[in-house]
């Protein structure tokens, strides 16, 4: 494969815009609410976070749709809805009930 690294320059923020929200982002609502006890533990929470921000999380950007959604966008405006906890219960996501 032809793959290469390309390199962003020094003191430009606006160079790695995307990768610097998503870091901050993953520290706001994962690292910074955890305790995280090492590598192992750490690499499992960011897979199952990766998993929940890809899938299930609104994006502003994107008419609060997920970038590449496991299901349909859910209607919060019915009566039922169930509630799945992500991360031990540090997310919650939300569907409809049957």
């Amino acid at each position: 494969m032809d793959i290469g690294v390309a390199k962003t320059p020094p003191h430009c923020p606006r160079a790695n815009c995307f990768a610097e929200r998503f870091v901050r982002t993953v520290r706001a609502e994962l690292t910074d609410r955890m305790l995280i006890f090492g590598e192992r533990h750490l690499r499992a929470a960011l897979a199952e976070y990766v998993r929940h921000y890809n899938g299930r999380r609104p994006h502003r950007a994107r008419e609060l749709r997920p970038p590449r959604p496991s299901h349909p966008v859910t209607n919060l405006s019915h009566k039922r809805i169930k509630t799945r906890p992500v991360l031990d219960g540090l997310i919650n996501e939300y569907e409809r009930a049957a």
